[in-house]
């Protein structure tokens, strides 16, 4: 019997690997000589950098950066040095729960740039980046400004930062730009379809969670239109309403325009990334999950990415949570054969989620899952 163990983390409780592994021992408690492949697993969010340095054993790699505020923060990557490759979570330099007050017109995503540069610096020349979680609505600028490119406004000084800067940008220049981003490849994990500006752009729909009002909406999304046609006169491309420009505030256009980034489903990127498809081809069964199974998960979550792979091969799919809540139903149609929560007394929500009662209670649900299967 072969199982593949690919589940989310159950946050603020154990992390990706931690449950699968908790996974395997109870599976290996059932059915001793049963082959378990335990892969790191998130959808390019929150917790994505982590799965990847736990999973891989990567590096985590901490610098200080420019935060939104231009604040000096600490963030960190995952650094695979086999593979030169970077995982970044943008929210770590740029992300909105840093900011004590929501401010569009100034908000930077220059901290994300200096990730990059100290990145690459170090020999990273691939890059796994996930976009969400951002504070700002600067189109990406601030981040290219840490990579060298230069924004000019019509006096030819330097634009400043922020989405306020966007409306002034006469002339771009990438004379001074790092010579090593021509050998970079960026995959760009991004889940949302909204083009860079427009009623269903990036200020529009995702400004007011990061403060935008409407007295200073129409100058942003005229900011970001004005930013798109710089562009297009720079270097000739056209990606302002390619689903996903809008993703981050903008950060999504600037990947496509100037680093020839590729905008890839998270789920489907990290699973690729994992090589998860190479090693559901003989598997028997598959467990997946999260810390809540609901009918959110159903639509797209990673479990279910999971999931479809796994019904390529035929894999009987499996899935634990935290909780079940009503509509997760819905995961039976997308792939999850049967799914049980690993709870087994009423207890307190602070009772569940602490780690050593969330693994014991992994292990043992597990492990009555497969004495029934054995």
């Amino acid at each position: 019997m072969k199982v593949v163990v690919a589940i989310d983390s159950f946050k603020g409780s154990l992390s990706s690997i931690e449950a699968g592994n908790a996974i395997k021992e109870g599976i290996l408690r059932a059915k001793k000589n049963a082959k378990v492949v335990v892969k790191p697993l998130a959808d390019g969010g929150e917790g994505t950098t982590d799965a990847f340095i736990e999973g891989f054993a990567c590096e985590k790699v901490y610098v200080d950066v420019t935060g939104p505020s231009a604040n000096k923060v600490n963030a960190y990557y995952g650094y695979e040095k086999e593979s030169h490759t970077a995982i970044i979570e943008m929210a770590s330099a740029a992300g909105i729960t840093l900011l004590e007050k929501k401010d569009p017109m100034n908000a930077t995503t220059y901290g994300v740039g200096e990730m990059i540069k100290d990145a690459i610096q170090r020999g990273c020349r691939n890059f796994i980046i996930g976009i969400g979680g951002s504070a700002t609505n600067d189109g990406g600028i601030g981040m290219l400004q840490a990579l060298g490119f230069e924004f000019f406004a019509e006096d030819n000084s330097p634009v400043g930062q922020g989405g306020q800067a966007l409306s002034k940008i006469k002339s771009i220049s990438d004379a001074n730009k790092l010579k090593e981003l021509d050998e970079c490849n960026f995959k760009i994990a991004c889940d949302v379809n909204n083009p860079l500006y427009g009623s269903n752009g990036a200020t529009y729909i995702y400004g007011p969670q990061k403060g935008v009002t409407e007295d200073m909406r129409d100058l942003l999304d005229e900011g970001m239109k004005n930013y798109a046609q710089r562009t297009k006169e720079f270097n000739g491309t056209d990606f302002a309403n390619t689903p996903g420009a809008g993703a981050a505030g903008g950060l999504g256009f600037a990947f496509l325009s100037f680093l020839n980034g590729k905008l890839e489903s998270g789920i489907e990127l990290i699973l690729d990334a994992v090589k998860l498809e190479e090693e559901l081809k003989d598997a028997d069964y598959v467990i997946t999950g999260e810390g809540r199974l609901d009918h959110q998960t159903a639509m797209g979550k990673a479990p279910i990415g999971v999931a479809k792979l796994a019904k390529k091969y035929g894999a009987k799919v499996i899935a634990l949570a935290g909780s079940i809540s009503p509509g997760a139903q819905k995961c039976n149609e997308e792939g999850i054969d049967a799914y049980f929560c690993i709870l087994n007394s009423v207890v307190t929500l602070q009772e569940a989620m602490n780690k050593d009662t969330a693994r014991e209670n992994m292990i043992n649900t597990t492990e009555q899952i497969f004495r029934l299967l054995s």
